[in-house]
C-alpha cells in the first residue's frame, strides 16, 4: 500500500483511498463526537469529510486550483466568467438555475469567489435535503450544461460586479497595485472582468467568449486540482458513499497546477514608490506594502502572524 494511505475501499465500482490524518492541521476548537475523513478518489480528487451528529445544517465547498493569474492575456476576467457560467445548468439538471433554486427552496445558501490562483465553490443546506443538494453541486464538475444562452446575462452579471467594485476603496487599491507591477507577469492582469474585456474586445479580434470559455473549463477544471470539503451529521461512511459515488465521475487531466514563480515586481522601477491615491469615502490611510516570499511550503508555521505582531 502505498505510503500514506490507511485503507482501500471499492464505492459503487470506483477505488476510494483513506488517507492517513495524523499529520493534518485540525481546528483547534471542535466538539468531540465530531469525527474526520480524509480520502482520495481514483481520478486524483481529494476530500475532507467532517461528520457533525449534532449538526441541523450540511455544507459542501470545491476548490479548483486556478484563478484569474491564468486568463488568457488577451480575455480578462474569463477565470471569473467560467465560475458564473457553471451556476448555469448541467446535464442532469438542464432547467435553468435548477441548483441555486434547490439550495434556496431547502433553508440553504450558496456562492462562488475566484481569486488569483484558486476558484472556491461552496454552499449549506438543510441536512434531510443534503444528498440530493450534494448530487446537483458535482454536476458543476461532472457535466456542466454550459450554454451559449446564458453568456450575455452572465456578462452583465460579471460587469455588475465590477460596476461595484469600482465604488470600493478596498477594490481600487488591489487594481492600482497590480497596475504598479510589471505588464507582462500574471499579477499584472483585471482579474474582475467586464463588458469591455469579456464581450467587446473578443468581438474586435474574432473570438467566441464563450467558445474561449469551454476550452478554459475543459483544460484546467482537472479532479487533480480539486480539493472537497463536506460537513453533515451523516457518519462518516454514508458520507465517503456519497462523496464517492458523486465525485468520482470528475474528470481528471494529471495537470501540474499553474505556477507563477517570477517576481511581480521589478526592483527599481516598481519598488520604493509613494503612490497617493483620491479614495471614494472621506478617509486617510497610509498603506505599506512588503514583498515576501510564498507561504506554500510553510503555512504551518503561520510566519505572517508573527510579522504582523
Amino acid at each position: 500500500m502505498e505510503e500514506g494511505v490507511v485503507d482501500v475501499r471499492e464505492v459503487e465500482g470506483a477505488k476510494c483511498f483513506v488517507l492517513d490524518t495524523e499529520s493534518m492541521v485540525r481546528p483547534r476548537h471542535v466538539e468531540k463526537d465530531v469525527q474526520y475523513r480524509l480520502l482520495r478518489l481514483e481520478n486524483g480528487l481529494e476530500a475532507f469529510l467532517l461528520s457533525d451528529p449534532e449538526t441541523d445544517k450540511s455544507a459542501a465547498a470545491v476548490d479548483v486550483r486556478v484563478g484569474y493569474l491564468s486568463d488568457p492575456q488577451d480575455l480578462p476576467g474569463l477565470a471569473h466568467f467560467t465560475e458564473h457560467m457553471l451556476f448555469y445548468s448541467s446535464e442532469k439538471y438542464p432547467k435553468e438555475d435548477e441548483y441555486s433554486k434547490f439550495i434556496s427552496e431547502h433553508g440553504g445558501f450558496c456562492n462562488a469567489f475566484t481569486s488569483a490562483e484558486d476558484t472556491n465553490y461552496h454552499f449549506d443546506v438543510n441536512s434531510g435535503d443534503f444528498a440530493e443538494a450534494l448530487d446537483r453541486f458535482a454536476q458543476f464538475f461532472v457535466a456542466p450544461l454550459i450554454s451559449k444562452d446564458g453568456v450575455g446575462r452572465e456578462i452583465n452579471a460579471v460587469n455588475s460586479e465590477n460596476s461595484k467594485n469600482l465604488n470600493s476603496d478596498v477594490w481600487r487599491n488591489m487594481q492600482l497595485w497590480r497596475h504598479l507591477s510589471k505588464p507582462d507577469h500574471a499579477f499584472h492582469k483585471f482579474g474582475t472582468g467586464s463588458i469591455d474585456t469579456l464581450s467587446r474586445m473578443p468581438k474586435e479580434k474574432g473570438k467566441d467568449t464563450h467558445e474561449e470559455m469551454l476550452s478554459f473549463y475543459s483544460g484546467n477544471y482537472s479532479a487533480n486540482l480539486m480539493k472537497l470539503a463536506v460537513y453533515s451529521r451523516l457518519p462518516l461512511d454514508e458520507i465517503e458513499h456519497l462523496v464517492a459515488s458523486k465525485f468520482s465521475k470528475v474528470k481528471t487531466l494529471n495537470k501540474a497546477a499553474d505556477v507563477f514563480p517570477e517576481d511581480p515586481f521589478h526592483p527599481t522601477d516598481h519598488q520604493r514608490l509613494m503612490v497617493r491615491a483620491v479614495p471614494i469615502r472621506n478617509v486617510h490611510a497610509l498603506d505599506l506594502q512588503f514583498l515576501i516570499p510564498p507561504e506554500d511550503e510553510v503555512y504551518r508555521y503561520t510566519p505572517c502572524h508573527y510579522l504582523s505582531h
